[in-house]
């Protein structure tokens, strides 16, 4: 999508130099079309390419998964956010939708406190919170903020205390997580922030952050269909 942030990735391949010429040009062309002709299914490579080999963040279980990969720093995942709640809401049972921090580095805090607040049980409660602190209130930074301030942060929004936050941060348990949210984001070929991959299977490439939302429906259907 042309709203993306890199997480310190941004350089563009000749390739997505290509697809981004190329999406310029079918947006022309539809602009032409009948207003009823300019529909259509998601193009690979394009709108959504097919993951080789991927596989679910989590086992699927019988339901469709959506992950958004984010980033608590980015601005794009913090509008973005309001987009997918409005979504998530009118998805169907079978669909369960999860949130995956970007690990770009060992050091990304934001991402050590998600899972923290998850292994507590706040993840739920302070998701907008933490976008809110970052983007709106400016209580945190987008980049750089230490241990104790992430602590000290989810303390006033319902950790037992800054040291026990603290504790979980730099735990065994979050150190997997992040070790495993790096190996999805890479074996997903993740390049910024927010992606969107459907059942471990397809990451959406869309344009827009709309359009992005457009495609995983169709993806959905797609994945739905076969059932």
């Amino acid at each position: 999508m042309s709203s993306i942030c890199d997480g310190g990735h941004g350089r563009r391949t000749g390739f997505a130099r290509l697809r981004a010429a190329f999406g310029v040009a079918l947006l022309a062309l539809a602009a032409l079309l009948p207003a009823g002709a300019q529909e259509h299914a998601p193009i690979e490579n394009l709108d959504y390419v097919v993951i080789p080999d991927g596989q679910p963040w989590q086992p699927l279980q019988g339901r469709i998964e959506v992950v958004e990969v984010f980033s608590y720093g980015c601005v794009h995942c913090f509008h973005f956010q309001r987009l997918m709640d409005t979504w998530t809401r009118r998805q169907a049972k079978d669909v369960r939708v999860t949130y995956v921090p970007a690990v770009f580095s060992a050091g990304d805090t934001f991402a050590r406190g998600f899972f923290a607040a998850q292994t507590l049980g706040l993840q739920a409660s302070t998701h907008h919170a933490v976008f809110s602190a970052v983007h709106e209130r400016s209580r945190l930074p987008r980049s750089g903020a230490g241990i104790d301030a992430i602590a000290g942060f989810y303390a006033e929004h319902g950790a037992p205390s800054q040291a026990a936050f603290r504790a979980a941060m730099t735990s065994p348990a979050t150190e997997e997580k992040l070790n495993a949210a790096n190996a999805f984001a890479i074996r997903s070929g993740v390049q910024g922030t927010p992606t969107l991959i459907i059942n471990g299977r397809y990451r959406v490439t869309a344009r827009s952050l709309d359009d992005t939302l457009a495609i995983a429906d169709q993806l959905i259907a797609r994945e739905r269909a076969p059932r």
